[in-house]
């Protein structure tokens, strides 16, 4: 594959498993070209112009050009210099790496992690909370965002790939838009009665059971196994962990349990004071799921897969679902 089929593949892929349907990506794209439209001459000038067609500032080509070949792709989960020194050390051994997927963003694709945030305003919303409650929560939780990512250094491997001429690019909320997908459907399907339930049905995905026998599984409430689970919502997709106020309107529209890749202490508190079951299914291995269906596209393509930085890689089908190798790197 091209650089640039890559790209725009991961960008396809994310926007058919967006939670807002294809409407509501056309008003979010929309809604962004009309925000460009009102930018004064020199903010207009150094606007990017690909969030006109891609609603995922998190995902980026950094370094390459458009028409490189791809054959062999090192990919993982956090990206960063090391890991580019580690595809230079690969090459210089004898093992080709023609370019770099790293699932959390660098460069501009970090310093917006904010803008994908909308999205969960629109799941909650189809949950019944009110769009306009939903809107002003991720407001001020984007604020939150946007602030701790300022100081950051975004471009050190951005810099590293392009010193060692090592293509670069990120597929940030297209994957996790795609693990989303993948168990809510699951669990839709599945109807689980109690917390225990969810927890096995967790283990019976690769992804979650390998993380088990390295530590990292899925963990639920101390003696929780046994309590109803009421109704079941994935949080997976969002850049990020949502407002702490978010909890009291989901407890509202009756939602029983989350499942979550992580969640911090105050969102637990928040979720133990409403009676809300919080089951954190692993954020390496979640990630790796929504990761292992864009690269098996990308493998049907003819483009070899090596797996590193947390990545655990399992091969699926064209349908997405039926295991073809759970064994592989990673």
């Amino acid at each position: 594959m091209k650089l640039q089929e890559m790209y725009q593949t991961a960008v396809r892929m994310g926007i058919e498993a967006d939670p807002r349907g294809a409407e509501g990506v056309e008003r979010f794209l929309a809604t962004t070209r009309r925000r460009y439209e009102k930018l004064p001459d020199f903010m207009q000038a150094v606007y990017d112009d690909e969030e006109f067609s891609n609603p995922f500032s998190d995902t980026r080509v950094y370094v390459g050009e458009p028409d490189a070949e791809v054959t062999s792709l090192l990919a993982g989960i956090d990206m960063n210099v090391g890991e580019v020194l580690l595809a230079d050390r690969l090459r210089d051994k004898g093992r080709p790496v023609d370019a770099v997927y790293t699932h959390h963003p660098e460069g501009y694709g970090l310093s917006q992690l904010d803008s994908v945030m909308s999205v969960q305003a629109d799941i909650w919303a189809a949950l019944g909370v009110p769009i306009q409650a939903g809107e002003q929560l991720i407001d001020e939780r984007r604020d939150e965002v946007r602030h701790r990512l300022m100081p950051l250094n975004h471009t050190q491997a951005i810099d590293a790939a392009r010193l060692l001429g090592i293509p670069l690019f990120s597929a940030h909320t297209p994957t996790d838009n795609l693990v989303y997908r993948f168990l809510t459907r699951y669990f839709d399907e599945l109807q689980p009665l109690l917390i225990g339930d969810i927890r096995k049905a967790l283990y019976d995905i690769p992804e979650y059971r390998r993380a088990a026998r390295m530590g990292a599984g899925p963990s639920i409430p101390d003696g929780g196994a046994e309590k109803r689970a009421g109704k079941v919502i994935v949080e997976m997709t969002g850049g990020t962990e949502g407002p702490v106020k978010a909890i009291e309107k989901l407890a509202e529209q009756g939602v029983g349990t989350i499942v979550g890749m992580h969640m911090g202490q105050e969102l637990r508190e928040a979720a133990d004071d409403h009676h809300i079951h919080v089951i954190i299914a692993g954020h390496m291995a979640s990630d790796s799921i929504g990761i292992n269906l864009l690269l098996d596209e990308y493998e049907r393509q003819g483009v070899a897969i090596i797996p590193t930085s947390g990545l655990i890689r399992v091969r699926r089908a064209a349908d997405g679902v039926t295991v073809l190798d759970e064994e592989g790197a990673g």
